[in-house]
């Protein structure tokens, strides 16, 4: 016995008997996800969202903190102390040496009374940059919904297509076996013969590539999801395109008026000009309120000390700063005016993004319509090709070129389709919300 067939014997006896299997015959499994699972799943697993939901986090702490300006600051010290003393004893007439303690402890507190409404202007500055991080989030998140829905019928998409090129082999090689049928009883010629073999070899070559291309397509689907390796899609998945329940003008009054980015930019005018108010409370004076409770003692004890309290009101108002209320107030107008126009471009941006995705989603229909004839007329053209090409009507090159049809026919419905789902999401991503 040769040593590759004591292998191979020994290989069989391991799989019987313990079931083993070769490392390189070991496949990890194909995780297959339905379309809501790729958005879950993407949304989780997206940095982008990670650090957009950070932002809100953040922006929420910092409207937090607006709050505690309303409130009185409090503040507690207390502290130990001791030093070297020296004093000259008139009895005895030498210096004596000693020490002195000291102990205390305090409690003061200060509160804002009067700042020309600056912290009311600072708090709704603080909520108008927490309302546009939840815009930005939206926004994100319907941008990383649109990529996952694209990955994931990308995937669809390329295993229909591989269906097609499967059935285009399949027809190909009965084009073959029928022209070597009739090269055998002379009624074709040796270039028939050719000509289907080498349009079968194109045929397994398309096959092969599709599935090189479905291949890559799960790789990427699993990588935006957040899983190692290839993830399928359900094939379950409806596909059909269905119309929508809005009317233009209504989609494009809702983008330019509740998109997310028009949203954000409101938002952003807004806060601008709470930034304007605080900027322009610099030129009015500041009034506290202070006050304190102050315990000292001679020794490490809490019976007996002195006992003090102050209170007191504050103004200040700078007189000159070296022109810095000048200068943030003259940046927070120039800021205003740049966030009003910004906000106006992005209004003219969403009715311009709207009509456009708009148009896509039209023209989409109209190329699922006009794909499904176009497949109707190709079948029915191959089907005629065949027959004749069996009645010595045609040649072979008749019934390539036609089948050549039907497959770029086929092809294209699938692509319309599909075409027509991602418009549909680049329309929803736009608005900011599903269209039902």
């Amino acid at each position: 016995m040769s040593w590759s067939r004591f292998g191979s014997a020994m290989m069989a006896l391991a799989v019987a008997v313990f079931g083993w299997t070769p490392v390189a015959a070991q496949q990890a499994p194909v995780r297959t996800v339905t379309l809501q699972e790729a958005v879950e799943m993407t949304l989780r697993n997206s940095p982008v969202m990670v650090q957009r939901r950070g932002q809100v986090d953040i922006s929420e702490s910092a409207e937090r903190t607006t709050i505690g300006d309303f409130l009185p600051s409090l503040s507690f010290s207390s502290g130990a102390s001791l030093a070297s003393t020296e004093r000259f004893d008139s009895n005895t007439g030498v210096v004596v040496s000693g020490s002195s303690d000291s102990y205390n402890a305090r409690l003061s507190s200060s509160l804002t009374l009067f700042d020309a409404g600056r912290r009311f202007a600072a708090r709704s500055q603080a909520k108008s940059q927490t309302a546009q991080a939840e815009a930005n989030l939206v926004e994100q998140q319907f941008a990383v919904t649109l990529n996952a829905k694209q990955a994931f019928f990308d995937v669809i998409r390329l295993g229909e297509n591989i269906r097609v090129v499967e059935a285009n082999l399949e027809r190909a090689q009965q084009t073959l076996r029928a022209a070597k049928q009739r090269f055998a009883v002379g009624s074709a010629t040796t270039s028939d013969t050719l000509r289907g073999q080498l349009e079968v070899n194109q045929a397994r070559q398309a096959v092969l590539q599709v599935e090189s291309q479905r291949r890559s397509a799960m790789y990427s689907l699993g990588a935006l999801v957040g899983l190692d390796g290839p993830v399928a899609a359900d094939s379950t998945t409806p596909t059909a395109a269905t119309p929508l329940t809005m009317s233009d003008e209504e989609l494009v009054q809702l983008a330019i008026t509740a998109s997310p980015a028009v949203r954000t930019a409101e938002l952003v005018v807004d806060a601008n000009d709470a930034a304007t108010r605080v900027a322009h409370a610099q030129w009015w004076p500041t009034l506290s309120a202070s006050g304190g409770l102050t315990w000292s003692n001679q020794t490490a004890s809490f019976s007996g000390g002195r006992n003090s309290w102050n209170t007191g009101l504050s103004l200040s108002y700078p007189l000159f700063n070296g022109f810095a209320r000048e200068d943030a107030n003259e940046r927070a107008g120039v800021n205003l005016r740049v966030s009003q126009a910004q906000f106006d471009d992005a209004r003219r941006q969403a009715r311009a993004n709207a009509q456009r995705a708009i148009d896509a989603v039209r023209l989409a229909e109209q190329q699922i319509t006009l794909s499904q004839e176009a497949v109707a007329v190709a079948e029915e053209d191959l089907r005629v090709q065949q027959v004749r090409y069996e009645l010595n009507a045609s040649t072979i090159l008749d019934q390539i070129a036609s089948r050549a049809a039907l497959v770029q026919s086929e092809l294209n419905l699938i692509s319309a389709r599909y075409d027509y789902l991602i418009a549909r999401a680049e329309l929803e991503a736009l608005i900011g919300r599903e269209i039902q």
